[in-house]
């Protein structure tokens, strides 16, 4: 029998496969509400945006219904056309990525953009001021704003990375995460730092032109992240310290009373 590659799961999705297993199992019955992000990340000891991550993911396959204002709930499994989670990221992992290299990208960019390079920011960025949000054609535009950038670098690797890394949005977990968080305004604030990307790279800044992409990006996981409205405190959560680690090496539970349920979920009563 032929050897097989090895391939570590990622952190979110064994957190899904905890929750289905235990939905599976009756712990969660159809119609019942799941703990909170705040909850599963505490008992997990792993961050909440890994937590929101996997209840996306189980969203996206038919298993939970995200209501704002209200909670996660146990839906009825229906049959669904399987989602390819091997080689799907999670959004926040895909925003982490893209603010480590579009924010080095970004700084270079200030010390070497040709007057052309700067007509391609803008004509991307008044594309993307006179269009709908949320829409195809701002993701097109968006998009075209980013490669731009990293074309100023003249390095057609970059480019293509960046252009790969930004097209992982289409894939079903960003989409149906974007679909509870973007909205006109929130397009708006994005067009703002977009804006003063632009402003430092023109300006020849680049420690700017770093820090206002990093922003940019760090803000859309601070979008991303809002809260759905289950906790016992609304809001946004706190702006994302630059030094944390986001993730947790194991999302071994936390087995602090003999309530834990195994997988480390707490059982329902």
């Amino acid at each position: 029998m032929p050897l097989e590659a090895v391939e570590a799961r990622r952190l979110y999705r064994q957190i899904a496969d905890q929750l289905r297993s235990l939905i599976d199992s009756g712990e969660y019955a159809v119609g019942s509400r799941l703990p909170t992000e705040r909850e599963l990340a505490e008992q997990l000891k792993v961050s909440r945006p890994t937590v929101r991550e996997a209840l996306i993911a189980l969203e996206v396959e038919g298993r939970v219904r995200i209501r704002v204002g209200s909670g996660i709930y146990v839906t009825e499994a229906a049959d669904a056309a399987p989602v390819p989670s091997a080689v799907i990221e999670g959004p926040f992992e895909l925003l982490r990525a893209r603010e480590f290299l579009e924010s080095a990208i970004a700084e270079q960019a200030a010390r070497v953009a040709t007057r052309d390079d700067i007509a391609r920011i803008d004509a991307a960025l008044v594309a993307m001021e006179n269009v709908d949000h949320p829409g195809e054609a701002s993701m097109v535009h968006d998009r075209a704003f980013h490669i731009a950038i990293a074309g100023c670098l003249g390095n057609a690797v970059l480019v293509r990375v960046v252009g790969e890394l930004f097209d992982q949005r289409l894939n079903p977990y960003f989409t149906q995460l974007a679909h509870y968080f973007e909205n006109p305004g929130t397009w708006r604030t994005a067009l703002d730092e977009h804006r003063a990307v632009r402003d430092a790279i023109a300006a020849r800044r680049p420690l700017s032109a770093h820090d206002a992409m990093r922003d940019h990006l760090a803000h859309s996981q601070e979008r991303f992240a809002q809260n759905f409205g289950a906790e016992a405190t609304a809001g946004a959560p706190a702006p994302r310290k630059r030094a944390a680690r986001s993730g947790a090496q194991t999302a071994k539970p936390k087995r602090s009373s003999k309530k834990a349920a195994k997988g480390g979920v707490v059982r329902r009563r």
